[in-house]
């Protein structure tokens, strides 16, 4: 096989509401804290043993706004992208590095009864400046709602 890949999956909950930045050219980009958890029996004492473990997400542009909007902490969230390991200075000029999911997709998976987001609604984050077309995960009932999603 001569090509390479770089793919990840994550589905998770979120640890932190979406912290955004704003350019001047008119971009934005997100970042969250994602939580996926392993657990397991250990097999010599029998307990029950789990573990955490930390992901930081980037997100951009219109796609970075639709998860301000609309994702809370604690929401479960399916998420697409690539990684990207950046390299920085701290205060004492040691070199630092930062690895960090780029999303290029995502889906809301909290029901939107339980929180703020859109459940099984499906939107590319990297998506044109016009609002993105969302399909559902599944089959839902119409329902009449006067909330103001953008899909």
């Amino acid at each position: 096989m001569s090509g390479t890949i770089n793919k990840v999956i994550l589905i998770g909950h979120t640890g932190d509401a979406v912290k955004m930045h704003y350019f001047e050219g008119g971009g934005a980009i997100g970042r969250f804290p994602l939580a996926t958890n392993e657990t397991y029996t250990n097999r010599t004492t029998g307990e029950k043993v789990s573990n955490t473990e930390w992901h930081n997400i980037v997100v951009r542009n219109k796609a970075a706004e639709i998860c301000e909007k609309y994702l809370n902490k604690g929401d479960k969230v399916y998420i697409e992208g690539r990684l990207k390991t950046r390299k920085w200075q701290d205060e004492q000029g040691n070199d630092r590095y930062s690895t960090e999911i780029q999303c290029t997709d995502f889906t809301f998976l909290t029901p939107k009864a339980e929180g703020g987001a859109p459940g099984g609604m499906a939107a590319p984050a990297a998506a044109p400046q016009a609002a993105p077309a969302a399909k559902p995960a599944a089959p839902a009932p119409v329902e009449e709602d006067d909330d103001d999603l953008p899909f």
